[in-house]
């Protein structure tokens, strides 16, 4: 679905979904795996490969993937057991009710390829017909109104999230959006014509698989791409959006339709939250919503005709016949990524029910696999890597009292989330049928928007969870001051449950420090311990703070991740800021917890270098040139390889324990490491 629900969270990493069995937890010390390593390959050449090597070796990559990394090993690995517990259910349904009647029903309906043949692209004939009937702006506004509320986000979208100036209360809010390819600059810079022609092949494809003929569906392709063009225009870049100043544009509705009058603001409004009110909005990026406002007032009905129906088809295609499945494929994962294989039907399917209905499969993840011991020392773990980036703080150089003690206080009132929620989403209200997948998916869609509109009449709930219990990632939301680590990260390469200190506090110690950090990065240190976007820095120290960061900005900003092409150090700052703070607060932190329980060398190595080592094998990973190239141009984070030989020479520590000094290839001298957390 391109129904794109916005949280102002920064995870870790990509999403994935792991656990293992509470039953069988191994009482045997665990240890890093020697064989992930490289050891052809100095470590003060090139750390990455010395760490990383002997699993990048061991794990090729196959054609479902165009990366492959630690993370989408955790993620196979689970599936089998996912698959297991959800076919389990999809062959009894006879016998289920409730949650489990849901998912089993709709894994059905997702596996059932000889229907959704059969149906072609039935499912939507009736909404691609409402689009080519009508007559005139007003209904093409009302169709707006109802793609917006179902199945997709035309020329703009709209969620519901906490309020950056008062985090307490929630607030409707505007976003640009309404192109069909990742970013803007795939339409206007000519060094991406390749991607953008192959997308133009691809959407008149998509048109005659719907029944139009060529020519028919070549003109519908131009009226596409004449829209989105001219959206993608008006769009702000991805470096701009990471500063929430200006995606927040507070104020009534009144005033919002008073500066831009030409679109019917509150008859929109109206009609999406009919039985909610709605008095205050932030329109985010202003300039994009009054471009926006003109283009629709101004564009030809039937170019809107197209563009609605081209929306309706991208949303649609992954749940329609093998047609569209492999077509879509074909562009976004061939082309686009470099992936020569589809992954299998049950894998798809499974991925869907997990999107569509995690927490209840969640629920039912958690209570056979996650052992609950795990989620008590991760959070005495949390705490031990708190406390010792308060000292740290304390103790830096750069920051007045004034502001450290603010700082501390935000730190105190991070929340912490572990394993899973504490109260369970009602999902009793979406109705599963075996009616057809898509017609499951936008009844789904147009459920998830009820529920989040629902939240304009109640106050901020700082319980919700925003991630299932079962995913392999982390993250923090600024807005709510929180950190969230689910179950599925529990396990190794991040945490070992009977791992030494070194190991865990190189793993999952740093990233609970990371995500601690996105809360005083770049973007993080501009909401206050509420969450709310408020300056709590003086002048001098924000100064200070900045020219810090830089040294990040401009070591990144060097690196050559392909011929030609490098990394962006201004849209990875925040996350390298992260990486940069996690690794020397849980470095820190481990130096505590040695001193409680000292450890000497394992495997020849010392609690120093396990740490480092450990940190680097999260990155472990193998990736297509093409996955390269767009991850650069649309990735917060940087590569995996990056995140180890980018970011570890300029922590002190890394160049002490592995005997680092000028002239290796880990070196960095130290005028410009930068030094914030």
């Amino acid at each position: 679905m391109k129904k794109v629900i916005f949280v102002p969270l920064v995870a870790l990493a990509i999403i994935g979904t792991s656990c293992k069995s509470n039953s069988n937890v191994d009482s045997k010390p665990q240890t890093l795996d020697l064989a992930n390593l490289d050891t052809s390959v100095n470590p003060k050449t090139d750390f990455y490969q010395y760490a990383c090597g002997g699993w990048m070796k061991a794990h090729p990559l196959t054609g479902e993937y165009s990366r492959y990394g630690s993370f989408d090993k955790l993620a196979e690995d689970n599936q089998e057991q996912l698959r297991t517990l959800i076919e389990g259910l999809a062959a009894n349904t006879a016998n289920e009710s409730g949650d489990a009647l849901k998912i089993g029903t709709l894994f059905n309906v997702a596996m059932d390829s000889t229907k959704l043949n059969a149906d072609g692209y039935s499912p939507i004939k009736e909404d691609l017909a409402a689009i080519a009937g009508m007559k005139d702006k007003k209904d093409a506004f009302d169709m707006l109104v109802q793609m917006h509320l179902t199945t997709s986000s035309p020329f703009f979208a709209f969620y519901v999230s906490s309020d950056p100036g008062n985090s307490t209360a929630n607030l409707f809010q505007l976003y640009q959006a309404g192109t069909g390819l990742p970013d803007r600059d795939y339409y206007l810079k000519e060094e991406h014509k390749p991607i953008l022609d192959a997308y133009k092949a691809h959407v008149q494809r998509m048109f005659q698989l719907c029944g139009f003929s060529e020519n028919e569906a070549k003109a519908k392709m131009e009226q596409v791409l004449k829209m989105e063009t001219a959206l993608a225009k008006l769009q702000m870049d991805k470096v701009s959006l990471r500063d929430p100043h200006l995606s927040y544009n507070k104020m009534s509705v009144d005033e919002l339709q008073k500066k831009i009058p030409g679109f019917d603001w509150k008859s929109y409004i109206k009609a999406i939250s009919p039985n909610h009110e709605v008095k205050e909005l932030s329109a985010g990026q202003m300039d994009f919503m009054k471009g926006m406002a003109q283009l629709f007032a101004k564009a030809d009905l039937d170019d809107i005709k197209a563009y609605y129906e081209w929306n309706l088809i991208s949303s649609a295609s992954s749940y329609l016949s093998d047609a569209f499945v492999e077509a879509n494929f074909d562009f976004y994962g061939r082309t686009m990524s470099g992936q020569t294989e589809m992954k299998p039907r049950w894998k798809r399917s499974v991925s869907s029910v997990n999107g569509i209905l995690g927490e209840p499969v969640g629920k039912m993840y958690v209570e056979k696999y996650f052992p609950a011991a795990a989620k008590e020392r991760i959070l005495k773990l949390v705490e031990n890597v708190r406390l010792a980036m308060g000292e740290r703080m304390a103790a830096n150089t750069w920051m007045s009292d004034e502001t450290k003690a603010k700082g501390q206080e935000k730190l105190d009132a991070i929340l912490v989330k572990v394993g899973y929620p504490d109260k369970w989403r009602d999902f009793s209200g979406l109705e599963i049928k075996d009616d057809s997948y898509w017609a499951n998916v936008k009844r789904y869609a147009a459920f998830e928007t009820q529920y989040m509109l629902s939240k304009l009449d109640k106050p901020v709930d700082r319980s919700e969870w925003h991630m299932t219990p079962q995913t392999v990632n982390a993250y923090y939301n600024p807005t709510t001051n929180e950190i969230c680590f689910p179950a599925g990260i529990l396990q190794p390469p991040f945490f070992y449950a009977t791992g030494d200190d070194a190991i865990n506090y190189g793993g999952i110690g740093v990233v609970i420090a990371h995500e601690l950090t996105h809360g005083f990065d770049d973007k993080g240190r501009l909401y206050d311990k509420e969450g709310n976007l408020n300056d709590w820095w003086t002048a001098e120290d924000a100064k200070n703070f900045e020219a810090r960061a830089q040294l990040l900005v401009d070591h990144f900003n060097k690196i050559e991740v392909l011929p030609g092409i490098h990394a962006n150090g201004e849209l990875t700052l925040g996350e390298n800021i992260a990486d940069n703070g996690g690794l020397n607060i849980s470095y820190a932190a481990l130096q505590k917890a040695l001193k409680e329980n000292p450890v000497g060398e394992i495997d020849g190595f010392t609690p120093a270098q396990r740490f480092f080592l450990s940190y680097a094998t999260l990155w472990a990973s193998n990736i297509r040139d093409q996955e390269i190239e767009r991850l650069t141009m649309l990735d917060v984070h940087s590569l995996g390889k990056w995140r180890v030989n980018g970011t570890l020479p300029h922590v002190d520590a890394f160049l002490e324990a592995f005997g680092i000094e000028e002239g290796d290839g880990m070196w960095l001298e130290a005028t410009k490491r930068a030094h914030i957390w």
